[in-house]
This record gives structure tokens, C-alpha cells and sequence, in this order.
């Protein structure tokens, strides 16, 4: 079901119901990478995210961001989602990738969430000043996963993995790439299990 989200820019999104949802009432805000590189909500791994989700009886939200605004105003975006989620679904969740992951961690540190998981995050130092996911961290009080990949050389991934664990959140390390490629369906399942055992 295409969805039109709340606030003043144009934000639209997708929302994928299970057939049979085995945890009614409960939805996952998925929130794709860097617009400006052709991140969208089609993108592979939000779609194999949902897919995973929806087999566990998960809703899923996937949306794109309004106009590019170097973080800040997609971080809005982000709040709006769940904003618009909360109104329909009594358990809200938030997942990620790459630039989502970074936007979905600072925007989970003031808002009320059930869990996060942020894949391939990158720590925003070289966006706008009010996108850091790393002291996102310490703010954020609901169960967090983070999912790195060991030769990402895209993301500035490896400050969110110390204050992570120094946080006391679970870190999975992946041998993989800033993309996962080829892990797609892997990377997904992690997310999809996390999110399940979460409840």
C-alpha cells in the first residue's frame, strides 16, 4: 500500500502487511541510504528486510526522503514515518542502511521506539552537525543491534562500533562489504530474527 507521510515535504512510502500477521499490531520503519547515491526504498536490502519481516507476520514501512538536505531535514523524515506508524500500529520498530542507519539512530534517541538495528552505519561526522550517530547511542533506551561489515571502506563505520560496545550493544561484524553483496537475504534475516526476539 503506497502511503503519503505527515509534515511539510513531500514523503511518500510504501507499507508491506504480512497476510497473516503473527505479531499484530507491530511495524518496522525502514529507512533507505543516501538519496543523492540513488538510495530509495526499493533499494535491495530494505526490500529483503520487509520480506524477512513480513515471513514472521511483521509490517514493514519503507519511504523516500523529501528534498536532500544534508541530514538534517531527513532526520524529520525519519520522525514523521514513525510518527505516522505509531498512529496505526501499537509497536513500532526502526531499521537503516548506510546513511538510514545513521538517520534511524539519531532520530531513535528522541523518540519513543521498540527496538532499533542500524546496518552499515556511518558515525555522520561529515553531514550536518546534528546527525551523529554515535552520541545518538547514548541516548537511545531501546534494545539496538548494530550489523558492520568488516571490509567497509565506504562508511566511517568503526566509531559506532566502539561506542556501541561501550554502550553494552551487541555488534554483529560481517564479513562483508559496505553493501553486503551476494548477503542480501543473510543480512535481512539477522535484521528480521532480531526484531522477532525483540518482542
Amino acid at each position: 500500500m503506497d502511503v503519503v507521510l505527515p509534515g511539510g515535504r513531500d514523503v511518500r512510502g510504501t507499507l508491506d502487511e504480512p497476510d497473516e500477521s503473527r505479531n499484530p499490531g507491530t511495524v518496522i520503519v525502514a529507512c533507505p541510504p543516501h538519496p543523492q547515491q540513488g538510495g530509495t526504498r526499493s533499494d535491495q536490502r530494505l526490500t529483503a528486510v520487509s520480506d524477512a519481516l513480513g515471513e514472521r507476520g511483521i509490517a514493514c514501512l519503507r519511504f523516500d526522503y523529501g528534498a536532500w538536505d544534508e541530514g538534517r531535514a531527513e532526520q524529520d523524515d525519519v520522525r514523521n514515518a514513525i510518527r505516522w506508524a505509531r498512529e496505526r500500529f501499537a509497536r513500532v520498530g526502526l531499521f537503516g542502511f548506510s546513511f538510514g542507519a545513521t538517520m534511524a539512530l539519531c532520530a531513535a534517541a528522541d523518540s519513543e521506539l521498540w527496538a532499533v538495528c542500524a546496518l552499515a552505519p556511518d558515525s555522520g561526522e561529515a553531514m550536518a552537525a546534528d546527525a551523529d550517530a554515535v552520541a545518538a547511542l547514548d541516548e537511545i533506551g531501546n534494545p539496538v543491534r548494530i550489523l558492520a561489515a568488516e571490509r567497509d571502506s565506504t562508511a566511517d563505520w568503526e566509531p559506532v562500533v566502539e561506542r556501541a560496545r561501550g554502550c553494552g550493544i551487541e555488534v554483529d561484524e560481517l564479513a562483508a562489504d559496505h553493501f553486503f553483496v551476494g548477503q542480501s537475504r543473510k543480512v535481512a534475516e539477522r535484521v528480521a530474527t532480531f526484531f522477532d526476539e525483540s518482542r
